[in-house]
C-alpha cells in the first residue's frame, strides 16, 4: 500500500517507527499563540489539514493568561476533537507568587479549561528541588501530565575581544556572574527524580543546546538521550535546519517542539528514507555535517 505524503510516496512499512496517535515516541509538539493571537478558524485549519501529523499544542509566552477562559476552552475542546493534547507552557512559576495555595488552584484551573499537561520551569522556581518534586506530585494526582523543562547555560570564554586589549596587551577580564554554568549531570539527575515522582516527559529547552544548527551541542543532547531515554525528553527545534539535525542523529521516534510552519516538513523528514547519499527531503545534501 502507497500513500501520498508530502514530496514523496511513502510505502506502508516505512511507517513502522512512526505509529498512530497517541504516541509515546514520535511525538511533534507545536507552539500555539504567543506573540501573535491564532485565530480560531486557523486553528481549525491547521488541525484540520495537518492534525494527523501533531501530537500536542503548547500554550507558549503565558499567552492563556491573556485570553478569556472561553476562547481557551474552544481550543482545547477544538484539539481534542482532533486527538491533540494540550499544554501549558512554561507559566506555572508567575502563579507561585501569589501564595503556597495558588498552584493547586492554578492546576484546578487548568484541568477546568481542558489542560491535559502542566509545564514546569525548573530553571525559573526558585524554591528547593524537593518542593519542585512535590509540584510533580500534585499535577499527577489532579489527573494531569507532568512535563518539567530544564535548560543548560554555559559560559562564553572570558578571554576579552580585541576592543578589550590595549596596545596589545592583554587585559584581565572581570568575572561573568550573571549567566548560570550548570552541572549537565546534576541537570540529569534532577530529571531522573523528575521522572521517578511521575513526571511524563522532560522537555530541554534550546537555548545553548540546540538553538542553532551550526553549534548544537551534541556532546550534551547525547548525554541527556543516554541517562533518560528518547522517550522521555522533547528537544526544542527552532528551525528546519535543527529538525533535520535530530532526525539524521536519533531518527523519527526523537520528541520535538516546533512551529506551527515546521509541521509539514518535520512529518515529511519523520517518514524520510534518507538512502545512500543523505538526501533531505527538499533533494538538496544535508549541510549540517
Amino acid at each position: 500500500m502507497s500513500v501520498r505524503y508530502g514530496w514523496k510516496w511513502l510505502e506502508e512499512e516505512d511507517e513502522e517507527d512512526r505509529p498512530d496517535k497517541p504516541r509515546r515516541y514520535g511525538v511533534t509538539e507545536m507552539r500555539g499563540p504567543n506573540h501573535t493571537l491564532f485565530s480560531h478558524n486557523l486553528l481549525q485549519d491547521t488541525f484540520e489539514s495537518m492534525g494527523q501529523f501533531v501530537d500536542g499544542l503548547k500554550f507558549t509566552g503565558g499567552s492563556n493568561s491573556l485570553m478569556s477562559k472561553s476562547y481557551i476552552k474552544e481550543v482545547t475542546n477544538m484539539a481534542h476533537k482532533h486527538n491533540v493534547y494540550v499544554s501549558t507552557g512554561d507559566w506555572a512559576e508567575h502563579q507561585l507568587r501569589r501564595g503556597p495555595s495558588a498552584f493547586r488552584e492554578y492546576i484546578e484551573e487548568c484541568r477546568q479549561l481542558g489542560f491535559d499537561t502542566v509545564e514546569l520551569n525548573f530553571g525559573s522556581l526558585d524554591v528547593p528541588e524537593e518542593t519542585l518534586l512535590r509540584f510533580v506530585r500534585l499535577i499527577k494526582s489532579s489527573g494531569l501530565k507532568a512535563k518539567p523543562q530544564f535548560s543548560v547555560k554555559v559560559n562564553k570564554s572570558d578571554i576579552p575581544t580585541s576592543g578589550d586589549r590595549a596596545y596589545g596587551a592583554y587585559v584581565v577580564p572581570a568575572p561573568r556572574t550573571s549567566e548560570l554554568v550548570e552541572d549537565v549531570d546534576f541537570l540529569i539527575r534532577r530529571a531522573e527524580r523528575c521522572l521517578e515522582a511521575g513526571a511524563d516527559m522532560i522537555m530541554i529547552d534550546a537555548d545553548d543546546v540546540s538553538k542553532h544548527p551550526d553549534d548544537i551541542r551534541a556532546d550534551i543532547i547525547a548525554k541527556v538521550i543516554g541517562r533518560l531515554g528518547l522517550e522521555k525528553t522533547m528537544f526544542e527545534a527552532s528551525s528546519s535546519k535543527t529538525s533535520e539535525w535530530f532526525i539524521r542523529r536519533y531518527g523519527p521516534r526523537v520528541n520535538l517542539f516546533v512551529d506551527r510552519a515546521q509541521v509539514m516538513d518535520l512529518e515529511c523528514l519523520r517518514g524520510r528514507s534518507w538512502g545512500k547519499n543523505q538526501m533531505s527531503v527538499h533533494g538538496s545534501p544535508l549541510s549540517l555535517f
